[in-house]
């Protein structure tokens, strides 16, 4: 199996780099506009997202109803209750602020775009895979803060719901609802320029995630992150994804699936969007300095899932092919 580097996560170490040597710009006494920017961004990916959120393509998909509930039960439930049975470990408050940053990542939506590549690149169920994303996508607009609320008495976190909620409609919800409704005008138009859209949406996220880490760099937060923690981090961040893609394949063989539907059980149910992290990171945790260091584990974890899964995609891809060279 051949892991090639992908050119997002690159882009995302080269960001942090310019966030540690130059943290001046994403302080708050920069006269760059970077929340603003953000804001409107988010708003603009969801618009886009509505637009690309095809309602027949989900009325397809509903009739498949296990492959459905074990994926968004993988998602909001497994990778959730496999973080919280660690938290009456945690000691001190750096330690409940990395397990909080940990649970933030398991209550997270499943990414659309590279679940949906990966699982046609595997030769899985696509019209499933496109319909568990995109529902996956708008379950999490409710569900990872109300999984995060459980917590709203640490010292790390102060929500105040009704703002959120604010947030999340005028900044997600609504443009998502303006982007379907005008779907047959737009429709085309986003479909010839999907890669410059896709290309525009990175560029927010890195944006974000520039703000977030010279932040945190400015505060001097990770001076206290060894080479050694983050080693520690980043097998956590394994182990985490081994376990919950072996219970889903687990689940799904235990169903009866087949191999595509395993596939697309076993692609769509290990992936946490860094999309929706870093948008929901913003709204649930506004300028707070550990913000970066909340973000750290997700960005393990996306480095992680794309080089994992593009590895075993490749490997169902080869043995998808020379079943067809055999027949």
């Amino acid at each position: 199996m051949r892991i090639k580097l992908d050119k997002f996560v690159l882009a995302i170490v080269i960001v942090i780099m310019i966030a540690y040597f130059f943290p001046q710009w994403g302080t708050e006494e920069s006269e760059i506009p970077i929340d603003t920017i953000s804001a409107i961004g988010i708003s603009l990916i969801f618009f886009f997202y509505g637009i690309k959120l095809s309602p027949s393509k989900l009325k397809a998909g509903l009739s498949n109803w296990k492959l459905h509930l074990l994926i968004q039960a993988s998602t909001f439930l497994i990778f959730p209750i496999l973080v919280l049975v660690f938290r009456p470990l945690m000691q001190n408050e750096e330690q409940e602020t990395l397990w909080l940053a940990f649970f933030f990542l398991a209550a997270l939506p499943s990414t659309v775009s590279s679940s949906v590549v990966m699982v046609s690149i595997a030769k899985g169920n696509i019209p499933a895979a496109i319909f568990n994303a995109s529902i996956s996508g708008l379950l999490g607009i409710a569900l990872t803060p109300l999984w995060m609320g459980f917590f709203i008495n640490d010292p790390q976190a102060e929500f105040d719901f009704t703002d959120i909620y604010i947030k999340l409609i005028v900044q997600i919800i609504l443009p998502v609802v303006v982007g379907m409704a005008l779907q047959r005008f737009l429709g085309e138009f986003v479909q010839r320029y999907t890669s410059k859209l896709t290309l525009f949406d990175k560029s927010i996220i890195l944006l974000i995630i520039y703000k977030s880490f010279a932040e945190s760099f400015s505060e001097n937060l990770f001076s206290s992150v060894s080479i050694l923690n983050l080693v520690a981090l980043f097998s956590v961040v394994l182990a985490l994804f081994g376990i919950v893609y072996f219970i889903t394949g687990f689940f799904a063989k235990l169903l009866g699936f087949s191999i595509q539907d395993r596939i697309t059980a076993q692609f769509c149910g290990t992936k946490k969007s860094l999309v929706h992290g870093t948008v929901f990171s913003k709204i649930l945790f506004g300028n707070m300095a550990s913000l970066g260091l909340i973000l750290l584990p997700l960005m393990l974890f996306h480095a992680s899932q794309i080089m994992i899964i593009s590895a075993i995609a490749s490997h169902f891809e080869k043995k998808a092919n020379s079943k067809m060279d055999t027949d």
